[in-house]
């Protein structure tokens, strides 16, 4: 019985085991690796500079904030994550992310701030289903692979068209201007990517689509500077980004559209539904919705907007400065004026010098840097919490890395 007991205490006791690594005993040490090796207790801290494409680095304040009141939000006794998504302790989470995106984003009154879950993938169905009415059919500026998808959707579900696009000798390295959108005035909605992940592509002017409404998918570009969010109907975003963890999908939506979300599709798949449920209808995902909140924070701290397009111009100007002045070695498939703050891309001359540096830039602590599998070369994703002393970092390691291979 006493045997079973200390082994039912160590399964209990993740919080007592992990804080023995701090205490030093020869006897504690063993223990400590034991929980360790079962998932108890952390392994030693080594922070890398992480440029993945998404889920993405996250400003480390913000990390540390979570970290700290893990286990006891506000002084309630519990975590965040145990609190009823209709408790006071989450509602209060819940309005300020709401207050904060309205502030940081200069949101007006005829937009409402919703949240979801499924990802800018679950929207790729849900704005056909709920804003095109019978008979009517969806422009798509199409600039790569996320548009390309969003489209197929829409496919599935009536008529959408190709209203522009990216595509030059087979690839998507550019936007197009709007002087070569082909607009349908009557169309239900005109859809466009404001950045492209994979390409590296991305929108410094958006399109103008009159009286039809403009909806954007900005899951990887969403706060990267002042935008005039009343131009848009929907602007919807997967966190992971730009904005916080995986799990949760901001939506900004004009609130006179939720009218067109028909009665002939379930109730929880309605626009309405969570307009009407200020995102409650369902358990939300308190968590990734916490996260997004504290994010907000810190780009309030950081001077909003504003300073966000100053520190990701700073970043982006470092890499493609790098990249136009080694032409020998780096090259950029991407039209100079259609060039992604978000996800600078090159290439080096060889696939062999590519996974070279991808190799000794992960030793350097330096991960996520290789491009997509469906295009390859080098992806450097720099969304807002990357830090720009991060970025210069690689610059100068990537710059010796061509003395060294050129």
């Amino acid at each position: 019985m006493g045997e079973r007991r200390v082994r039912n205490a160590e399964v209990r006791g993740s919080i007592p085991l992990s804080s023995t690594v701090f205490r030093g005993s020869r006897s504690q040490a063993q223990t400590s690796c034991t929980a360790r090796d079962r998932g108890y207790a952390p392994a030693p801290m080594t922070r890398v500079i992480n440029f993945s494409a998404g889920p993405a680095t996250l400003p480390l304040p913000v990390l540390e904030y979570a970290h700290n009141e893990f286990l006891d939000h506000e002084g309630t006794g519990m975590s965040l994550i145990e609190h009823s998504h209709r408790g006071a302790a989450y509602a209060k989470v819940h309005e300020e992310a709401k207050s904060l995106f309205r502030e940081l984003m200069n949101v007006p009154d005829t937009h409402d701030i919703l949240f979801m879950q499924g990802g800018a993938t679950a929207q790729f169905a849900l704005v056909p289903m709920n804003l095109r009415g019978a008979g009517q059919s969806a422009d798509y500026i199409n600039t790569g692979v996320w548009s390309d998808k969003a489209m197929a959707e829409a496919l599935i579900l009536g008529a959408a068209r190709e209203a522009g696009t990216g595509k030059v000798d087979g690839k998507y390295t550019r936007v197009p201007k709007q002087a070569e959108l082909e607009l349908d005035p009557g169309a239900a909605y005109a859809h466009f990517t404001s950045n492209n992940t994979i390409m590296g592509t991305q929108f410094h002017e958006y399109p103008d689509s009159g009286d039809v409404p403009l909806v954007a998918d900005m899951s990887s570009d969403i706060l990267w500077r002042p935008i005039d969010v009343s131009k848009f109907g929907l602007i919807y975003a997967g966190a992971q980004k730009n904005l916080g963890p995986a799990g949760v999908t901001v939506l900004i939506f004009r609130k006179d559209l939720a009218e067109r979300s028909p009665s002939t599709i379930p109730k929880i798949f309605r626009y309405k539904t969570i307009l009407d449920g200020d995102s409650l209808q369902n358990t939300i995902p308190t968590f990734a919705v916490y996260m997004v909140r504290n994010v907000l924070r810190w780009v309030r701290d950081q001077g909003g907007a504003p300073a966000m397009e100053k520190r990701n111009r700073e970043k982006a100007g470092s890499i493609y400065g790098m990249i136009d002045e080694n032409p020998g070695f780096f090259h950029c498939p991407v039209e100079v004026e259609s060039r992604s703050m978000m996800n600078p891309v090159f290439r080096l001359p060889t696939e062999d010098l590519e996974k070279k540096l991808i190799a000794e830039a992960a030793e350097a602590g330096m991960v996520g840097i290789k491009g997509h599998r469906s295009v390859g070369g080098i992806r450097t994703s720099i969304y807002n919490a990357m830090e720009p002393s991060e970025v210069q970092k690689f610059v100068d390691f990537a710059k010796a890395f061509a003395q060294q291979n050129g």
